[in-house]
């Protein structure tokens, strides 16, 4: 998968794996995106310096370029309020949700029926990983 395809992208971390033998660089790194517990969702924009710490906590999170209909719906349920401006803001990566008053991460529910595999990437079907657009899938098993 080419880096720049995500690029310019407004794509959903869920972390998926949790704190157990972890390095703390990718600790650190986790941390930096929001994600300091399991079922923990970001939202952020595709830049090259964010993608290149999904790339290095790969085998912790879950991720792909989530779709408005899912978005629209996980901040209705979440009852976060962004107008029209704002949401625009959002997906062309001018301003973040933190710069919102938006308090991330967004603590998901676990998915119902479970996870596959945390332990596999998920072209090795697992639910690691790079997962495009089905990631709107597993966040909506999750809402």
């Amino acid at each position: 998968m080419a880096k720049n395809k995500l690029e310019n992208k407004l794509l959903a971390v869920l972390r998926v794996r949790g704190r157990a033998n972890i390095r703390t660089s990718i600790e650190e790194t986790l941390e930096r995106l929001n994600l300091k517990r399991i079922n923990n969702l970001s939202v952020l924009y595709g830049s090259k310096s964010n993608i290149g710490m999904l790339y290095k906590c790969n085998d912790y999170i879950a991720y792909g370029e989530i779709d408005d209909e899912t978005l629209n719906k996980l901040f209705s349920k979440r009852e976060i309020k962004l107008d029209d401006a704002q949401m625009k803001d959002l997906k062309e990566g001018k301003k973040s949700l933190r710069s919102h008053d938006v308090h991330l991460p967004i603590r998901m529910h676990p998915p119902k029926h479970g996870f596959r595999n945390t332990k596999k990437s998920y072209v090795n079907g697992g639910d690691l990983g790079y997962r495009g657009e089905e990631i709107n899938k597993l966040i909506k098993r999750m809402l």
